[in-house]
């Protein structure tokens, strides 16, 4: 009994190569998804929380340190929290035998821009230390200040150009925006999450700001 071999016909052969050459070049030229913390709640669901936040005037900064804050806190084996986030945030991270970042690819939320070393690269506390020290957590526990420090349960850790994160310094939004408006509306309500979990104050020009930021999104 002789068997035959099925055709293709020429044409379906033709729509199935262009299908295949679109698929690959999608795949080349499109940028890789890039990874984040967990993502804050919701335009309507922060603006809630926003408005349940305490009002206060800063209190003076005596007496911090970051210190007072303990990090970067080993998270398993010999991987600390922030190799954790390089290796969340980034794209073919490989690490060496310390769990050090030695290879792959950061892209800055704040400021759009690409790097390939992990030393140019910081990991940003949303709410900076200082800040939080001067909205409350000045009469925290060590450990609760370590958690805030560390928490890789909310959008408080960021990995960023490191000279913009300097730029930012422990100011609020009132006083600094990350360069890239796009993520102005992420920012705002990643810093609204954060003060909203831990319970710290806003004063009012912050939470004016925050306010106009979220609406808008």
């Amino acid at each position: 009994m002789s068997t035959r071999t099925r055709q293709i016909p020429l044409h379906r052969y033709r729509i199935f190569t262009i299908i295949l050459v679109t698929a690959l070049i999608t795949g080349l030229t499109t940028p890789a998804s890039h990874a984040a913390p967990p993502t804050p709640p919701g335009r309507h669901a922060t603006l809630a929380h926003l408005s349940m936040l305490k009002i206060a005037p800063e209190r003076p900064g005596s007496g911090y340190s970051r210190e007072k804050f303990p990090h970067w806190r080993t998270v398993r084996g010999t991987c600390n929290t922030r190799e954790v986030v390089l290796r969340r945030d980034g794209t073919g991270v490989k690490t060496d035998s310390r769990c050090a970042a030695a290879s792959g690819t950061w892209r800055s939320p704040y400021d759009g821009a690409v790097w390939r070393r992990a030393s140019d690269v910081d990991i940003d506390h949303m709410v900076p230390l200082a800040e939080a020290w001067r909205s409350g957590a000045d009469s925290w526990s060590t450990a609760r200040r370590e958690a805030f420090a560390n928490d890789l349960t909310s959008s408080q850790l960021w990995a960023v150009t490191d000279n913009v994160n300097q730029e930012k310094g422990d100011k609020d939004p009132a006083k600094w925006l990350p360069p890239s408006a796009a993520f102005h509306c992420m920012y705002a309500r990643s810093w609204t999450d954060v003060k909203y979990r831990y319970g710290l104050t806003v004063d009012g020009e912050e939470r004016a700001v925050l306010t106009r930021l979220v609406a808008s999104c």
